[in-house]
């Protein structure tokens, strides 16, 4: 039998981003109908949520935009983000968890900018990757890689200034587990960042339930927490249907018990769930344990 944990909020809306402008591999922009036929919206309700599923943003189809191919679709990104944005703060104005379902994770630079609009919060981001590259770092140029240097106020100016004018968070507001895979500019970036990063090797050092405690710690003076999940940060075993796979990721027991502790907390006020591609799935089982995972982190629970 499951049963919620005391959360300061009941009401969730759920806000889908098909975006696929981020990066060079198609089909992530199906993720958030694979994660919804997964029974999202089930799930959410047993656990006793008031569930507004508000539908999808308006993200124009890549095949139209070929004047932004050497871009790499700046500007269709930028107003993707802009929506999403927007969004955000509404759905926290109005009372209401946001839950963005994507798409790649170029669109967490509306998602936290807009949630941290009127409050600020505190970003778990859970990751294979560092997402903290600028254009001139970037191997790809692929702006999936560039959020979290945009949030911290670095990058494109169209991105930085997604919303509001500069940083949306500082380091001290973010800590990032599961990162496995780093380009070598973006790992002195993310070493003058100021935000706490737990590579696997601490992960397997340290254990879950160490580090995730010690994250909370670190974020302690957050009264509001947003989680960026990227499906990537799993292990490639456990969650095929990813883009940008990398080997040795999380397991499945570790990625829930990362739910669960930061559902303990108390302190959940939005969240990602990103980089699912149906397309390279195996019988969408890498949206089911999306689901089953966001479920923890909304408070299922074992007894």
């Amino acid at each position: 039998m499951s049963k919620v944990k005391v959360m300061k909020q009941k009401k969730i809306r759920i806000i889908g981003i098909q975006i696929d402008l981020g990066q060079k591999q198609r089909g992530v922009n199906m993720g958030p109908s694979a994660i919804r036929y997964a029974g999202l919206s089930k799930k959410l309700k047993r656990l006793g949520f008031e569930l507004h599923d508000s539908g999808n943003l308006f993200v124009p189809v890549r095949d139209s935009l070929d004047d932004e191919v050497q871009e790499h679709f700046l500007h269709s990104i930028q107003q993707v983000c802009q929506a999403t944005y927007e969004a955000g703060k509404q759905a926290v104005e109005e009372g209401y968890i946001p839950l963005f379902l994507g798409g790649d994770h170029s669109l967490a630079i509306g998602t936290i900018g807009g949630v941290t609009h009127s409050k600020p919060s505190g970003v778990i981001w859970v990751d294979a990757h560092g997402d903290a590259n600028t254009p001139e770092s970037s191997p790809s140029g692929s702006i999936h890689g560039m959020p979290v240097a945009a949030l911290l106020g670095e990058g494109y100016p169209e991105l930085v200034n997604v919303g509001r004018a500069g940083a949306k968070i500082s380091g001290k507001d973010m800590v990032m587990i599961g990162i496995r895979d780093l380009d070598g500019k973006e790992r002195e970036w993310l070493r003058k960042s100021g935000i706490r990063v737990y590579t696997m090797r601490e992960l397997d050092e340290r254990g879950m339930s160490i580090i995730i405690r010690e994250a909370l710690q670190i974020l302690e003076h957050c009264d509001r927490l947003h989680v960026s999940l990227d499906m990537d940060s799993l292990d490639p075993n456990v969650a095929p249907g990813v883009g940008t796979p990398s080997p040795g990721g999380l397991s499945y027991r570790e990625a829930q018990l990362l739910m669960e502790i930061i559902a303990d907390s108390g302190k959940l006020a939005s969240a990602d769930l990103v980089e699912i591609n149906p397309i390279l799935d195996h019988g969408n089982s890498t949206a089911e344990i999306a689901v089953e995972l966001i479920a923890s982190l909304f408070g299922k629970s074992i007894l």
